[in-house]
């Protein structure tokens, strides 16, 4: 059970919190657990996240469109990580191997 206080947390930490799992793809179970919060919280704050966004979108953009785009970018960005990953331990095996 609770124990009656509430934590209060600043709109930064909240928007940290939700970059974390929408900007950067982390799991919400997982990071709202490393916070110290709840899950239902970290959702919350996602929802309004979303609806505050939605309210401020530019007129006449397709938020279908914005979402699909947001998708196709964080995908080309995982897949560039990926490869940059690869790259690195390339040039290390190399560079080991001509020594």
């Amino acid at each position: 059970m609770s124990n009656g206080l509430r934590r209060h947390h600043s709109a930064d930490f909240k928007a940290s919190a939700v970059d974390l799992v929408d900007g950067q793809g982390y799991g919400a179970a997982e990071t709202a657990r490393r916070l110290g919060i709840s899950r239902t919280m970290l959702d919350r704050w996602r929802r309004e996240h979303r609806e505050c966004n939605a309210s401020v979108a530019a007129p006449g953009v397709d938020a279908g469109a914005a979402d699909a785009e947001l998708r196709r970018l964080r995908e080309e960005n995982r897949r560039l990580r990926e490869e940059r990953e690869i790259l690195k331990k390339a040039a290390a095996f190399f560079a080991n191997e001509s020594n």
